[in-house]
């Protein structure tokens, strides 16, 4: 059935993905975004597409227009860029969840949450299930973003018991591929593109931290498919990929597949980040039917490919000067 569909921080990385999947299945989708993070060049191949529409909007203020589903994805989700302004980022969480819930309340409407991984914080249990409550610090360079999310969960399930709005809340792994921003400090795009730079690549702690990488696609389907689940849902699902691989062992796997000469430096690994993180996706697996299809050198390969297009296509503009990558990159999610 044709739905008109509201995906909010669209131009980024995550959201203009599952813009592609949503306009390609004939659907009316408006891509709202502030462009903070987002880049309107992700969505550039459905400007002339007259069943989807763009819209310069911060989801902090109230957003009145008539659709059928919510995705909520607006939300800095690199530490690098939520780091730089961390009130906002709250804001941006809960203010912005308030703002949706409230216009999917309006509506009738339902409403999923891009929710995070990181509300695990440095976690104790592993792999970490939806029942795991995490462990967090409140007061951390981190917190702006995971007691965010975490507030956000809060409030879509009190719209869930208060005002019986039909909620989904998928907490989300680490995601690469093409479209991500190549200055987010992300592990996956600062090896990509220090590798095709031959820059040396840096590496934070002793790398035997983990981490489990789902490609894009996969995770979009994964998004879409917890949005068509029917009934309500009593609890966050994980969306992520089960299989582990440090970061060291990355970075060597890009290395290799990009023909690269860069070298490996070690930095000291900064605050609360992780030392594993890995999803149990078994209600993923039983109530979605879902699990990661895309294998890593596959995803690498495609990511690397975007990568080496985007600094090719910088290298012949004229500019007045490279920027470097920033001194926070780390390797959050």
């Amino acid at each position: 059935m044709k739905k008109r569909i509201l995906v909010t921080g669209g131009a980024g990385f995550v959201g203009s993905h599952l813009c592609d999947r949503l306009v390609a299945q004939g659907h009316d989708v408006l891509a709202v975004d502030n462009f903070y993070t987002g880049d309107r060049s992700n969505l550039a191949q459905h400007l002339s597409n007259p069943r989807f529409e763009v819209m310069r909007h911060d989801v902090t203020f109230p957003l009145y227009v008539e659709v059928d589903e919510i995705y909520n994805l607006a939300c800095p989700a690199s530490p690098v860029h939520y780091q730089r302004d961390p009130v906002q980022t709250t804001k941006t969480s809960v203010i912005g969840a308030i703002n949706m819930l409230g216009l999917a309340k309006r509506l009738g409407i339902p409403i999923l949450q891009a929710s995070t991984s990181e509300i695990y914080g440095d976690p104790d249990v592993h792999p970490q299930p939806e029942d795991y409550r995490g462990l967090v610090s409140v007061s951390g360079p981190r917190a702006c973003y995971d007691e965010g999310k975490r507030c956000a969960e809060t409030l879509f399930f009190d719209y869930q018991r208060r005002h019986n709005v039909p909620i989904r809340v998928a907490r989300i792994f680490n995601t690469y591929g093409p479209r991500m921003n190549r200055d987010d400090g992300r592990v996956v795009s600062n090896f990509v593109v220090q590798a095709l730079r031959g820059e040396p690549i840096t590496l934070y702690g002793d790398g035997r931290q983990t981490r489990a990488f789902c490609f894009v696609d996969d995770l979009v389907e994964g998004l879409m498919r917890l949005m068509n689940v029917e009934g309500t849902l009593d609890g966050a699902v994980n969306l992520g990929n089960p299989t582990e691989v440090t970061i060291a062992a990355i970075a060597e796997r890009i290395i290799a597949l990009t023909g690269s000469r860069s070298e490996i430096v070690y930095r000291p690994l900064p605050q609360d980040d992780p030392r594993q993180r890995c999803p149990d996706i078994t209600r993923a697996r039983a109530m979605l039917h879902w699990s990661p299809k895309v294998d890593l050198d596959a995803g690498l390969t495609k990511t690397i490919a975007y990568f080496d297009a985007l600094l090719s296509a910088s290298a012949s503009s004229v500019t007045p000067f490279e920027p470097a990558l920033p001194d926070l990159a780390r390797t959050g999610s």
